[in-house]
């Protein structure tokens, strides 16, 4: 009897392994067909079946619950569906888990596409596909990493997949129309907005997060030498330097953020005690700094306002200038 089960067990693992690798691998070439428009939706819904698959075959192995059920005395009742199936955990839950072995910036990019993916689900989404392909990119990495490190190099999907090809390039005017964002619903522009502001500065920049890669063109060095189209080089290395240097006007930053409470704080520890909330909002009123077209700052989920940076050099001024009031 103990074989049958251990031989069980093992059977269900690599099932669900199997699975996971299958709907990672359908997810990313849904993504990269150019005959798709379902691409982002196709996409999250897919690989967090991967990830929730991978996880529960992780935790079968460590032999680790990962169906609900509840303590009635001594024994476990579980959880079953109407038609008396178990109810396993989802990805959520799953992550959750004291015993994940899951890092903590591959958990807030897999947090960002299981929210994303709750707002995808009551509307339609248009033009988001590029503008979110770095979280999407580091998802797959993370999730190589973690297929490989817990069940063997041999079932990596790296061999599996080759670089989309392009029929065009990506020019100046390109990239700033995507940075606009038209046509982006409003609840996803607010989702993304709340979530990354709610990350550190270290947790947004991390690769497992968003991997974000700059792009030139280059041909080979010497005649009848292959090249490829893309080329990774170390951060740290003389090439990556000179390149930072030489095209740093392609690098996108992400505005420092001010909440009223924070820049009253600021006013007041650089010297001005009495300059409290009150004189913040008879500030702006008076300025009409909330109005778009000065870019002072932005409306967050509908309900909360952001400062910039350049607000608050607006109220350092205004604070200097009336010395004597707020000192």
């Amino acid at each position: 009897m103990a074989k049958t089960r251990t031989r069980r067990v093992g059977s269900v693992k690599q099932e669900l392994v199997k699975k996971s690798r299958e709907a990672a691998l359908a997810a990313v070439q849904i993504f990269n067909n150019p005959n798709i428009t379902f691409k982002t939706e196709s996409y999250i819904v897919l690989m967090i079946i991967a990830w929730t698959y991978l996880l529960h075959a992780y935790y079968r192995e460590k032999k680790i619950e990962y169906r609900y059920f509840e303590m009635q005395g001594k024994r476990k009742s579980f959880d079953r569906t109407k038609k008396g199936a178990y109810k396993y955990w989802e990805l959520e839950r799953c992550l959750h888990e004291k015993k994940s072995p899951i890092d903590k910036d591959t958990v807030n990019n897999l947090r960002f596409l299981i929210g994303l993916r709750h707002e995808i689900e009551h509307q339609m989404t248009t033009r988001i596909d590029d503008l979110l392909s770095a979280r999407f990119q580091a998802c797959c990495l993370n999730y190589n990493e973690y297929l490989k490190g817990f069940f063997g190099d041999a079932l990596g999907i790296e061999n599996h997949l080759s670089f989309s090809l392009q029929f065009s390039t990506i020019d100046a005017e390109q990239k700033d129309m995507l940075a606009e964002q038209k046509g982006l619903p409003a609840n996803i522009q607010a989702y993304i907005e709340q979530f990354d502001f709610a990350l550190s500065e270290d947790e947004f920049a991390s690769q497992r997060y968003a991997y974000r890669i700059l792009f030139i063109p280059k041909t080979a060095n010497h005649k009848g030498q292959a090249d490829r189209v893309i080329e990774f080089v170390k951060s740290d290395s003389p090439l990556a330097e000179s390149l930072n240097k030489e095209y740093a006007f392609f690098k996108e930053t992400e505005k420092k953020k001010y909440l009223p409470g924070q820049i009253v704080a600021l006013m007041q520890s650089a010297g001005f005690p009495k300059f409290t909330m009150h004189y913040h909002t008879l500030l702006w009123r008076e300025k009409v700094a909330k109005d778009p077209k000065k870019s002072f700052g932005h409306m967050v989920a509908g309900k909360y306002w952001h400062w910039y940076e350049n607000w608050v050099d607006v109220v350092r001024k205004h604070c200097e200038d009336n010395r004597e009031a707020y000192a």
